[in-house]
């Protein structure tokens, strides 16, 4: 795994140098793939034994009901990890899958390697363990904040609170949802329809306003 690009100010990574990285990646026995729009790069029930970092694109994790009712979890941009919650559990099989809903480039790091001191005692790699464990309570927030949008009783104000997260993440103003229509009726729990038509009701009447996937709160 020679000559591995890694963009910058990946979060795993923080305070490693670029020529330690490089080295403990191979020690670590990381691996790049490219994955086409709407891969599955893990299903349901799968064993996860690698952490994903998303370099470009886009990750989903999808939680598929009975009924074939699908819901997004969670949505990891580039820089993010994904499947580290599953693969430092007991059980390491996933109850949710994970897609590339546009062409995107991940990095997978077996995770045993990642939490083992390893043979040649890489300087770092303490470190990176320490930025394990804080992403892995960063995530948990996020999941917390989704159960904050979910339980809201109406649709309204599950937007808003949508939007509002978003407006916080991305510093106010113009918000750029990393979810289309259908992902986000998914990740709200509603139908696309009827987000759709509550959403063109927020714009006329003032609350909101959006052009495909930029909104703004009035």
């Amino acid at each position: 795994m020679t000559n591995l690009t890694i963009p910058e100010s990946v979060p795993l990574f923080d305070g490693i140098g670029p020529r330690d990285l490089s080295a403990m990646l191979n020690c670590l026995g990381a691996f790049r793939r490219s994955v086409p729009k709407g891969t599955f790069l893990l299903l349901g029930e799968e064993e996860i034994r690698c952490v994903g970092v998303v370099l470009s694109g886009q990750v989903n994790m999808v939680k598929n009901d009975l009924a074939g009712n699908s819901a997004i979890l969670a949505v990891m941009k580039p820089r993010e990890l994904f499947g580290e919650t599953f693969a430092c559990g007991v059980r390491q099989a996933a109850t949710v899958s994970f897609q590339a809903p546009c062409p995107s480039e991940v990095l997978f790091l077996p995770f045993s390697r990642v939490i083992s001191q390893c043979s040649n005692s890489c300087a770092f790699h303490h470190r990176l363990i320490e930025n394990m464990m804080r992403l892995l309570a960063e995530k948990n927030m996020q999941f917390i904040e989704r159960a904050g949008i979910t339980a809201q009783k109406t649709l309204r104000e599950k937007i808003m609170t949508y939007l509002s997260f978003q407006s916080r993440e991305q510093g106010g103003g113009y918000i750029v949802s990393p979810l289309g229509k259908r992902e986000m009726a998914d990740y709200l729990c509603a139908d696309r329809t009827a987000l759709s038509r509550e959403l063109s009701r927020m714009k006329a009447e003032g609350l909101i306003d959006f052009d495909k996937n930029t909104y703004r709160i009035l």
